[in-house]
């Protein structure tokens, strides 16, 4: 799977860009949405989208494991 997204940055990009804006737009709306608990879990899986993208990112800099 490293070795997927090590080869194509282009794709890596766009899924890296789609999931920063849903992720933040997910947290936006749902810091909006005040005293409603479904505010609170759209800012969870905007945190958890925002997570992905992170990980995505930083796929690149690790190091196959030895078998």
């Amino acid at each position: 799977m490293q070795k997927f997204w090590k080869e194509h940055t282009a794709l890596r990009l766009i899924v890296m860009a789609v999931l920063f804006i849903l992720g933040m737009a997910l947290v936006i709306t749902g810091w909006k949405m005040t005293g409603q608990l479904a505010g609170l879990g759209r800012m969870l899986l905007g945190v958890a989208f925002l997570l992905a993208t992170l990980w995505i990112y930083n796929i690149r800099f690790t190091e196959p494991k030895d078998k």
